[in-house]
């Protein structure tokens, strides 16, 4: 059965055509390899020297910073409860309430060299009942409080979805009741994960991984093509192991599922994981785990588009929307591997598989040219200039131009063997 398997790859034509762009000058796997062995090597021979402390926003005595902590149940109902008493009290001395929300708003935000990501400032705004303009967001919050009040009792986890639907006609939108949990999460000073709300199911991980859910063992090379879903508990997860020697971080859900079927875990030992566009916070946590604990590197394949960037940028640095877990959510230095705009050239990808840049898509090119986690780094200026300057993107599917198989056997083998990461 396995060899008449072979004998049909060697008929694929997109397998063995050498006149396909740089595959007659690919190097052996085993050569290939050692390329990836170094990149490995030097990462955990760099994290054995190193503290074992990770730097944190209270080493570098940064004042006027905020970051939220992972607390127990028993904490996060004790300032609920606590919070609501103050209320009570300024109810009863005829004052009235107001909350005193922490603004996540962009002039909040700071990013800091020193721990490459971005950090939530202490300015914060009163949200009060007797108000026309906050009376709505503020009776969002005090019902955002009592159900998690209710969770941490009961001690169960709900999707944000099903908060929402706890009170649709005050929340009107789910995107309400998320904004208002984000707040809550700040005012309590803890993790959203704390809160025992998680976002539904979205990230899926395959390849060279074992680890625990919840007690059950997950062997990721036997998940099939879809992967396995990425528990939205990250508490759940534990006992990580690997031989994988990097960890493949892949924005689309189509060139995951490339990836997957043509088993590029196997030919190169990896963990190969997509949060299908947008990074959810579960993906986020699940990707810093086993980043911090499996010590591999981290190389991610994103569109050659300014929102490519931005979502690799997000990995790595944190988003604004939830700068005050920064600490949590963002895995350091992750090596930008592809697309690149300077790979639609030197792949030779076709003009008709190049698409012509918006002016939105130039305006937010030039705007990220102007965020100091980009200026930090001068070979990302110097794509994501390139990329303005040519007015064109192009998304990883264009390497479908050369065979459906050219980004598992040409492109991405290349990539290592000529350690062209950045």
């Amino acid at each position: 059965m396995a060899d008449k398997k072979k004998k049909r790859r060697r008929a694929h034509p997109a397998s063995d055509d050498d006149s396909l762009p740089f595959k007659n000058i690919l190097k052996p796997d085993a050569s290939i390899l050692h390329s990836v062995h170094k990149l490995t090597d030097s990462l955990r021979s760099s994290a054995a020297a190193s503290s074992s402390k990770t730097l944190t926003l209270a080493d570098l005595s940064i004042a006027s910073c905020r970051e939220v902590r992972e607390l127990p149940i028993s904490s996060v109902q004790s300032e609920i409860e606590s919070l609501m008493l103050k209320v009570l009290h300024s109810i009863l001395d005829g004052h009235g309430f107001a909350f005193d929300v922490p603004s996540r708003a962009a002039a909040n935000q700071l990013y800091v060299p020193e721990l490459d990501r971005i950090v939530l400032k202490d300015k914060s705004s009163l949200r009060p009942y007797a108000n026309v303009s906050t009376v709505r967001k503020a009776t969002i919050t005090a019902r955002i409080l009592q159900l998690i009040h209710e969770l941490t009792i009961k001690d169960i986890h709900v999707t944000k979805r099903d908060l929402f639907y706890t009170d649709v006609k005050l929340f009107q939108d789910q995107s309400q009741s998320d904004t208002i949990l984000d707040d809550v999460s700040c005012m309590i000073g803890c993790t959203r994960s704390s809160l025992n709300v998680v976002a539904a199911e979205k990230g899926v991980v395959v390849g060279r991984l074992i680890f625990s859910d919840d007690g059950d063992v997950i062997d990721c090379t036997k998940m099939g093509m879809g992967g396995k879903a990425i528990p939205p508990n990250i508490n759940r997860v534990g006992d990580m192991q690997s031989d994988a020697l990097f960890i493949l971080l892949v924005e689309k859900d189509a060139a995951y599922m490339r990836l997957a079927e043509d088993r590029f875990y196997n030919r190169f030992p990896c963990i190969i994981v997509t949060a299908k566009g947008q990074p959810d916070v579960a993906t986020r946590l699940f990707l810093r785990k086993m980043k911090m604990e499996l010590k591999l590197p981290v190389l991610a394949l994103v569109d050659s588009d300014p929102y490519g960037l931005k979502i690799l940028s997000v990995y790595g640095c944190g988003s604004k929307n939830m700068s005050y877990d920064s600490a949590n959510l963002t895995t350091p230095d992750i090596k930008w591997l592809g697309i690149r705009p300077s790979d639609l050239d030197k792949y030779k990808i076709p003009e008709q598989c190049r698409l012509p840049m918006t002016d939105q898509d130039i305006k937010t090119g030039k705007d990220m040219l102007e965020e100091d986690f980009v200026k930090k780094n001068p070979k990302w200026v110097e794509e994501l200039t390139l990329m303005v300057k040519s007015k064109q993107k192009a998304e990883i599917q264009a390497l479908s131009n050369f065979g459906f198989q050219y980004l598992s056997e040409v492109y991405l083998p290349l990539k290592l063997q000529e350690e062209d990461w950045i």
